[in-house]
């Protein structure tokens, strides 16, 4: 199954998935909405156009997991719903800390999968009945599950870097950047702890032990310093 050329209006979305009965039933149900439409259909992840807004990915693609993946296009800053029929609570929460922005079980229906995509393409959280069971069951710390990209961006942000003095450090463009702090404050309201400005978003790094007060006033007190 081929990529297929992108459209021009509404949210790209991009669904890879190795069975074509559900990427059918998954172009159904999107393209009822005049909001989204499959721009990129795929059963391996190779050749993902960089424009999509949105990318719906099987978790098990013939035969292997491809939680590798979903780090490797968080990291890359593509938007990542993870859709899959394995529901069981570690793979739930081993797709999230990989950088999915969201986990929709196959079963979840339309509804779920619509709101899931207009969500995340927004930057909103959002939260389906799976995963929210799962994250109520899970008794470890209430820390926002973020990509070690997430986590490298937000740290220089915090150390009064400039968003474009942040991408160039990370050899990323300043929308990249935009797009991993906007990510990580969607985590840390899916989490129960909402971050709505940078003052708050530090108030919780510090509280999960990202960064340390120090490492923020060493930082501000070298730089003041040249």
């Amino acid at each position: 199954m081929g990529g297929e050329p992108l459209e021009a209006a509404g949210l790209a979305v991009g669904v890879v998935d190795d069975h074509p009965v559900v990427v059918e039933g998954v172009r159904t149900w999107l393209e009822r909405d005049a909001r989204a439409r499959v721009a990129h259909v795929a059963d391996t992840v190779e050749g993902i156009p960089e424009n999509l807004d949105v990318l719906i990915l099987d978790l098990n693609l013939h035969g292997r997991l491809v939680l590798d993946e979903v780090a490797d296009l968080a990291s890359c800053a593509q938007r990542v719903i993870t859709f899959s029929q394995f529901t069981e609570p570690e793979m739930v929460l081993a797709a999230i800390e990989a950088g999915a922005c969201e986990f929709v079980a196959k079963n979840e229906g339309r509804a779920h999968l619509l709101e899931a995509v207009l969500s995340v393409a927004d930057d909103r959280p959002y939260v389906t009945p799976t995963a929210a069971g799962v994250l109520a069951c899970d008794r470890r710390p209430e820390a926002a599950r973020l990509s070690e990209r997430e986590r490298t961006a937000l740290l220089w942000w915090f150390q009064s870097m400039s968003k474009r003095s942040v991408a160039r450090r990370m050899g990323v463009s300043v929308h990249t950047v935009e797009m991993y702090i906007k990510r990580a404050r969607v985590k840390y309201a899916q989490a129960g702890r909402p971050a709505p400005t940078k003052a708050d978003m530090l108030a919780r790094a510090i509280e999960d032990g990202l960064i340390t007060p120090e490492e923020v006033v060493g930082y501000r007190s070298a730089a003041a310093g040249r």
